[in-house]
């Protein structure tokens, strides 16, 4: 798959933990960070992905698992 990364051609610089409706197409059903084979995030961005979805995890804005 040569998919062109989302933040790449949205030409986001930064992630943030706050906006969850974007972070929440990066999760799976069971709550789990999609792989980015599948996502097509580039490395650089999905590293600063899963370090938004921690840091949401933590506030409370997602959830840790689904039920």
């Amino acid at each position: 798959m040569n998919q062109q990364c989302f933040f790449c051609s949205q030409n986001m610089k930064e992630i943030d933990y706050k906006e969850t409706e974007l972070l929440k197409k990066f999760v799976s059903g069971q709550g789990k960070i999609i792989d980015p084979r599948h996502t097509g995030v580039c490395a650089k961005h999905q590293r600063i992905l899963s370090q938004a979805i921690k840091r949401a995890r933590f506030m409370g804005l997602l959830a840790f698992v689904k039920k």
